[in-house]
């Protein structure tokens, strides 16, 4: 009998596997899938698919520290020629004095000494012996030895709390795999939470990230089979009218519609600025009669935009149907879990609207996966004292957004309103470009997605 464990490790994970056909097709290859939640069970709809809810793991210094140990040794190691990792070392560095803090700094000491491939691994078996004596430890080896699982799928290869978890099925002898979760999770990110046996990536141009971040990986580990966080732009289920969207949204539909999509407070600070640059180049007629619709961040709530609702009411505002499923948690945005309904509005915007404003964002591609034209605003710089978002132009995975010429990257206001005069009047503009970035970024087409991860898990579950 065969049997899948598949691990919802958030709300995105849930998007990306619950609401895409992952788990039907899992259930055409498989005799029996299980739900491994981190979420509460209550969120699931009803279905045959069982689900076991996991106690959260709440991480203790001695857990953090050998984490933090691999994760600074892993950026250390990766550190030259990548700006992305450049600054994630400086973010993790820390100032304060509390324990956290001194053992931030003392193994910021210890890692130009011992970062080395050896060195991390090092670092997890260590900590995997921190897990040892966890009582959920022993209820996660319980549960594996129980279940019989032929093989576990996380669905996000970097949340703490999955530790435990990973580590368990190692003491088991049960294979894990993971998906990895985004675009820039491999050029700029830390390490991952555990090894794997397997890994699922988006592209050719992932695999080959993942081969050189993680050198002891061999190809045939990885297999390329696209991102189901994009499927549900292909299912019938999800479709909308256009009828519906304008009415939905109350916009006018003799007129052209603007998207901006805003991305959360911590990297795009600067949204505001863009929304307002935009907004007063409408009142003042530098850009056409259009409706105006802004998408706000589904990681966070939309109070930092109160005073712009007021103060420019003919734009309509889209925030995300994603219901906070509990807060007891080490990550709470973790628990913010989307609904059909919210997957409806997202694919509409995507089919209907005309362009794209956003900075930066992985919204850039599924605007794309639907050839709209779309701009990236970067005000910010070293000079300005604005918010520096320029900086991001240096990251691995967002320079092949610049060397592809797929979007217009604006950085003032003459250069934005230009970008969407042009876009506006010739949206057939960079279509070619927009077609490439999305071959390298999604190297296997939407359609069949599921169905591709359920046959390639299906496969490896087999090779006892």
């Amino acid at each position: 009998m065969s049997k899948l464990a598949i691990v919802i490790t958030d709300g995105v994970g849930y998007r990306n596997f619950v609401l895409s056909d992952c788990i039907a097709e899992s259930q055409n290859k498989f005799d029996e899938v299980v739900i491994l939640s981190f979420l509460p069970a209550s969120v699931y709809p009803e279905s045959n698919v069982r689900i076991i809810e996991l106690e959260a793991f709440q991480e203790k210094f001695k857990h953090w520290f050998f984490r933090k140990a691999k994760e600074v040794a892993h950026l250390f190691n990766h550190k030259k020629d990548n700006l992305g990792i450049q600054d994630n070392l400086k973010t993790n560095y820390s100032t304060q004095k509390n324990t956290r803090g001194i053992a931030t700094r003392l193994i910021y000491k210890l890692v130009p000494y011992f970062h080395s491939e050896n060195a991390i691994t090092t670092y997890t078996r260590w900590q995997q012996k921190t897990f040892s004596k966890e009582p959920i430890t022993k209820q996660y080896i319980d549960l594996l030895e129980q279940e019989k699982f032929d093989l576990l799928l996380f669905t996000h290869q970097r949340p703490p709390y999955i530790a435990p978890l990973a580590y368990a099925a190692q003491k088991t002898n049960t294979p894990i795999a993971t998906f990895i979760f985004s675009w820039d999770n491999l050029a700029s990110k830390g390490r991952m939470a555990s090894d794997f046996n397997y890994y699922l990536v988006w592209s050719d141009l992932m695999k080959n990230e993942l081969l050189t971040y993680y050198p002891k990986l061999k190809a045939k580990q990885v297999e390329v089979v696209g991102t189901p966080q994009f499927e549900p732009y292909v299912l019938d289920r999800f479709a909308c009218h256009k009828e519906n969207f304008f009415k939905s949204f109350e916009l006018d539909n003799s007129k052209k519609t603007m998207c901006f999509s805003c991305g959360d407070i911590a990297t795009s600070k600067n949204d505001a600025l863009y929304i307002e640059t935009i907004c007063e180049a409408y009142v003042s007629k530098k850009i056409p009669d259009i409706n105006i619709l802004i998408r706000t961040s589904p990681a966070e709530t939309p109070e930092r935009f109160s005073s712009l609702v007021k103060k420019y009411p003919f734009v309509k505002w889209n925030y995300p149907k994603w219901e906070q499923a509990r807060n007891s948690h080490q990550e709470q945005w973790s628990q913010r879990i989307p609904t059909i309904e919210d997957v409806v509005d997202l694919k509409s915007i995507l089919q209907f609207t005309d362009l794209n404003i956003n900075m930066l964002s992985t919204m850039s591609l599924d605007f794309m996966c639907f050839d709209k034209p779309v701009i990236n605003t970067v005000f910010g710089n070293e000079e300005n004292n604005l918010y520096n978002d320029q900086r991001f132009l240096g990251y691995v995975h967002i320079d092949y957004v610049v060397q592809s010429k797929a979007t217009k990257i604006v950085k003032n206001e003459h250069e934005l309103i230009k970008a969407i005069n042009l876009y506006l009047s010739s949206p057939s503009t960079d279509s070619e470009n927009r077609k490439k970035l999305l071959d390298l970024q999604i190297s296997k087409p939407l359609q069949g997605t599921s169905k591709r991860i359920a046959e390639t898990v299906f496969q490896w579950s087999q090779n006892v």
